[in-house]
């Protein structure tokens, strides 16, 4: 874990990723990137220096925090591999899509009586960015990633964390009312590498990135 935070350069990861079908519909989630934002407005405080790399969002940005963003899982991905190297830690907050259409219309997809009854989408997996910056992660980063999860939340969770090489895994269930996605509130259980586990009752989402930060110090 880290000792200090000031002077520290972090990235975080926020919000959804947007996959195009064709120019006018994508696949996407109900992320509001609020979370990881509150994390990066709360590294920023304490003095790191953050890249904040967020997915199509209604937010500003936090003061003192660089912005990059992106719109597909595959963008997020060239980013945050490119700066990974150059930083102290990583939070990976974003809800990036597990699968993108593997064909892309260039014109909109009709719906008439020339068009097909169904459509059907082929997709294909995206690259999955925790993991591969947990394959490259050098002695004293810090990775830290997030799991969503609607059921066998803790043993998802614990198996990311070891799957994808991090020391730390934020969990959250959208089976607790005010947890998840869209709200200011959030209920979060920490495990980490070390094998410690510690869950906060639900409190804004501001409070809980305090909490997941001051973990770093541990």
């Amino acid at each position: 874990m880290q000792t200090r935070i000031a002077g520290c350069k972090f990235l975080v990861t926020a919000g959804p990723t947007i996959e195009r079908i064709d120019p006018v519909r994508f696949i996407s989630n109900h992320s509001t990137g609020k979370m990881g934002y509150a994390i990066a407005a709360e590294l920023a405080a304490r003095g790191a220096v953050v890249t904040l790399v967020s997915g199509p969002v209604a937010l500003e940005t936090p003061a003192g925090v660089r912005r990059v963003d992106v719109e597909s899982a595959g963008e997020m991905w060239r980013e945050c591999t490119e700066l990974w190297p150059q930083m102290d830690g990583a939070v990976m907050c974003a809800a990036v899509a597990d699968y993108t259409p593997a064909e892309v219309s260039p014109v909109k997809i009709k719906k008439g009586p020339e068009a097909s009854p169904d459509l059907i989408l082929t997709l294909k997996p995206t690259k999955d960015i925790a993991a591969g910056l947990g394959r490259t992660k050098r002695p004293g980063q810090l990775l830290v990633g997030f799991a969503l999860e609607t059921d066998n939340e803790e043993v998802n969770a614990l198996d990311k964390l070891r799957r994808k090489n991090l020391d730390m895994i934020v969990l959250n269930s959208l089976r607790d009312a005010g947890a998840g996605f869209g709200g200011d509130t959030n209920r979060i259980t920490v495990f980490t590498s070390a094998g410690t586990k510690t869950a906060y009752p639900l409190e804004s989402k501001t409070a809980a990135a305090a909490h997941i930060v001051d973990m770093f110090f541990e």
